[in-house]
Parts: C-alpha cells; structure tokens; sequence
C-alpha cells in the first residue's frame, strides 16, 4: 500500500506540473501572445503597433515572432518574414495575411516587424540591415537545417521591398520564395486610375487624409526582372489593377506550362483588416467582407519552382485576407522543397 500511494503522489505531481507549465518563449516571444487584430472597418488604432515581445539586439526594435506551440527538437518549419504596407505597421501586417492562425497546422515560423522611419515606409538605411538580422536571430534559433524553407512577403510597399531586397548579396543564398501581396507583379501591370483618388465626400471624418503613392506604386516599377531564382506567388484585389496578364515573365523564366486556373477558394467569412479612414473608393479597399478567390498556377516549372498568381473578386488594396484564402496560400507555400 505504501509503495502505491507513493506512486499515486508521484503521478499527481507531474500531472500538477504539466497543468500549470508555461508556455514556450523562443527569442522572448511567447508561443500563445499576442492575438492578431480584429477591425475589419478600418480603425485598428496605431498605437497597437510595437507589441512584438522579440527584438533585434543591435536596433533595439521589436518584431512578433509566432511559432508552433507543440514544436518538437529537429522539427521542419517555414519561415515567413512578413512586411507591412507603406504608412501601417506590423500587427496589421500580421492580420492582413493571417498566417498565425495556422502555424501549428503548417508548422509555420513567422516573424512581422515594423519599419524603422518615422512614416513607416520601409528604406534600405532604416531596415535592410533589421531584417538580416532578424532571420539570423531566427536561422540560428530554429535551426538552419529545420528551415524547410524561407518565403519573404510583404504587402503592398512590404511586397515591394521584399522583391527589391531578396537578391541582395544576403537574401539571394537564403530566399526560397517571394509572396508579393498587392505589392507589384514582376512584369508590367497597371493600378487602377482612381486608386490613389481622394474618399468619395473628400476627407472622411476624424481628418484621415486620401492615400499617398508609395515609393514603387506604379507597377511599372517591377517590369525589370530580379536577377537570382525564387518561387513566386502574387496576390491582387480585382479592383485594384486593370488586368491580370495571362502571362508571366517569372513563369517563362522556369518554362512552366501556360497558366491553369485552380478551383475558385470561396469564404464566407471577412478579412480581420483593412485601410483606415473608410469609406474608400473600391480600387483601393473597402471594408472587409466575405469573397471569392480565383487561384492561377503556372505548372511544370523547372527546378520546381511555384509562380501562381491569385486575383481576390470584388476587392480593393487594404482589405483583408479571408481565412481559407489565406490557407490556400499558405498551403502553395509549404509545398515547395527549399534549399
């Protein structure tokens, strides 16, 4: 009898331990913490930016980092690095394309920071330095051998930035794959003429002013290819451009056959984001709301490389990814072999 109720209070202590572990921190980011943003009408306050529990040393500036609960020694992840939009900031980025909400699903690693100037407009000065040093912090953290893969993405000027540095003498050894979001395709495309037009009424209420134009907002910014190898998805609201080509300079590149058309991904849930000052005209982005996404692939590219484009219906710059838009995103990301 005695040896059993020792064992029985053996038993009771690990079970008590187990209830009241903590959760994991890698990089002084907990696991579970923050939640991403909900504010679908356009009025996440800014002073939600900067929440992030990790940091880069040197800079001193915070970033999120989610990563799986449940992640085991040697396990295999994806990395995403993602980048928010000229003038937002980073737990928008982080809402805009939910990724966090399936990093134990996917085993994703996702780390959002936030620009260094002052309008929040990612430069080479301010950040391309921050952001080397970021994915180091997280290459040396998770593994490089477990980093099944590593994605830049980005929306709008994030997009941008993310093809302007990802064949830089850093980036072009490590990127696997680019996820532009509404942030320019390689290869001429053309913004809708009223996206940077003022509210319709003017200035709404509350002072916020019309959108300016982003350093590279103009697609034809992105008509001269980079110059090393990536996987490549673009991501666009219909309404903000004046046509998806059924061809892509980045699909010739890799020979890939002629664009196949996947099955429509419909939602009937909302984005959790989108831009500020509503109402906006459609081009640039209402509030989010539910829709429908058609999903594009170039198949059959050599070196198994993705290029896919994606064309949500009925929707404007700023809104808000859908959840399975999102996942079916994610899902294209995960299925590329990295390095």
């Amino acid at each position: 009898m005695r040896l059993r109720d020792i064992a029985f209070a053996g038993l009771m202590l690990v079970v008590g331990s187990a209830a009241t572990a903590q959760p994991r921190t890698i990089l002084g980011s907990v696991c579970t913490a923050p939640p991403r943003a909900v504010c679908p009408d356009g009025n996440c306050p800014h002073e939600m930016s900067g929440l992030g529990q990790a940091k880069e040393p040197k800079s001193g500036r915070t970033f999120f980092l989610d990563f799986p609960c449940d992640l085991k020694a040697g396990e295999k992840v994806v990395f995403i690095l993602l980048l928010h939009g000229a003038g937002s900031f980073d737990i928008m980025a982080r809402a805009y394309f939910p990724a966090v909400d399936y990093k134990e699903k996917y085993r994703l690693v996702i780390a959002t920071p936030g620009a260094g100037s002052a309008n929040r407009i990612w430069n080479a000065k301010a950040d391309d330095e921050v952001l080397q040093n970021i994915t180091e912090r997280v290459f040396s953290e998770f593994g490089r051998s477990n980093i099944k893969s590593f994605w830049l993405a980005g929306h709008s000027q994030g997009g941008i930035t993310a093809q302007r540095i990802v064949c830089n003498d850093y980036f072009r050894s490590r990127v696997d794959g680019v996820l532009s979001l509404s942030g320019g395709r390689i290869g001429p495309t053309q913004l809708a003429p009223d996206f940077f037009a003022p509210p319709p009424g003017g200035t709404p209420p509350g002072g916020t002013s019309p959108p300016t134009r982003p350093p590279g907002a103009n697609s034809a910014a992105n008509t001269s290819p980079p110059t090393c190898d990536f996987s490549y998805i673009y991501a666009v609201g219909e309404h903000e451009i004046l046509g998806l080509p059924e061809t892509s300079p980045w699909a010739e590149k890799y020979s890939c056959g002629p664009r196949r058309r996947l099955a429509d991904v419909a939602d009937k849930k909302a984005g959790y984001v989108t831009g500020a000052g509503q109402p906006r005209n459609a081009s640039y982005g209402r509030v989010a709301k539910p829709g429908v996404a058609r999903v594009m692939v170039y198949p059959n590219c050599k070196d198994r490389r993705l290029v896919a484009d994606v064309m949500r219906m009925d929707k404007g710059h700023t809104e808000g990814l859908e959840p399975k838009i999102t996942e079916e995103i994610i899902k294209l990301m995960v299925g590329i072999p990295g390095r």
